[in-house]
């Protein structure tokens, strides 16, 4: 699982895990508040994602664009929205595309095609923003910051990591879980107010994506006292989540460390979590892991074969990253 988005924006459903983040190397003697409380995250990409492979034919492949690829200037103008690009594209003539491409950059030349409608177009599937809930992981009181995830938030079509540019997180209610089983993956269900802001993103990456919380979000979020910082043990644990409306609620797991490639493996075994949602689902990624009173990492992934078990990055990780 990898978080589980409640809306979808220029297309996108996603999900989501906020992490923490700091400079230079990791301080474990630093303290951090676990949150687990569900967060409207809105994120928009630099430039605009080609998400589907350009059909046979169509601008777009004839130029030799690929899925993946981020276009990043049009006719030399900097991109930064899909209207934007599009606005760009009715010079017609042939026009230079400035593409990233597996971290490089590459130059293209495409001529758009007018369509039925008088428009000119290059036929290629783009994106340039998604919005959804996720599960906010910490909160530095030191600085500000905060984390989330686990993982980065991705392309539902290509997979590929969204490049960044700028985001946001919303206050976040949750008003329904559809609950897991074997096979299919649960989601929480909630809303958020797309108008308002929590606080800002700074970056996406591969472990959760961080930023920075604004005045007044910490008391919005209730969170309670910051905890130090330790290593996933095998043994008993506690998530911390956000199930029910706003209430962030502790539940017992089960914590298996270094399994299948993964920093822990996560059994949940409360009655009242296996209950409401039969484990972990989408939009939990990012709930806080507990063990004897240290945070030390967060929920990323469920099991779909049993949504009871699920993995988890270990703190140290997410802070590498941040």
């Amino acid at each position: 699982m990898r978080g589980g988005w409640a809306r979808r924006l220029a297309g996108v459903i996603l999900a989501l895990v906020l992490c923490t983040a700091m400079a230079g190397a990791v301080n474990m003697e630093r303290k951090l508040v676990p949150v687990g409380h569900t967060v409207g995250v809105k994120l928009f990409a630099r430039g605009v994602m080609v998400v589907r492979p350009p059909e046979d034919g169509t601008p777009a492949q004839t130029c030799g664009l690929e899925a993946g690829d981020v276009i990043v200037r049009c006719g030399g103008t900097a991109v930064t929205s899909t209207e934007q690009f599009q606005s760009l594209l009715q010079q017609g003539g042939d026009t230079e595309l400035e593409v990233n491409r597996n971290g490089g950059d590459v130059k293209l030349s495409v001529e758009p095609e007018r369509n039925a409608a008088g428009e000119y177009q290059i036929g290629a599937w783009i994106r340039d923003s998604m919005a959804g809930i996720g599960t906010m992981t910490w909160y530095d009181p030191e600085d500000g910051t905060f984390g989330a995830l686990g993982h980065g938030i991705t392309d539902v079509d290509t997979a590929l990591l969204m490049p960044f540019s700028q985001g946001s997180i919303l206050f976040s209610t949750v008003k329904a879980v559809k609950r897991g089983e074997a096979g299919s993956a649960g989601e929480l269900r909630g809303d958020f107010d797309l108008t308002g802001s929590l606080g800002t993103l700074y970056a996406n990456t591969d472990r959760g994506v961080f930023g920075r919380l604004d005045d007044g979000a910490v008391s919005t979020l209730e969170m309670s006292e910051a905890l130090p910082l330790g290593t996933p043990e095998d043994g008993r644990g506690v998530i911390l989540a956000n199930v029910r409306r706003g209430d962030v609620a502790a539940y017992a797991v089960e914590v298996e460390t270094a399994r299948d490639g993964q920093d822990m493996l996560l059994h949940v075994t409360d009655p009242a979590l296996l209950e409401a949602t039969g484990g972990i689902v989408q939009g939990m990624s990012g709930s806080p892991v507990l063990q004897n009173g240290k945070l030390v990492g967060a929920v990323t992934h469920v099991l779909l074969r049993d949504p009871s078990r699920g993995y988890g990055i270990s703190i140290e990780k997410m802070l590498e990253a941040a």
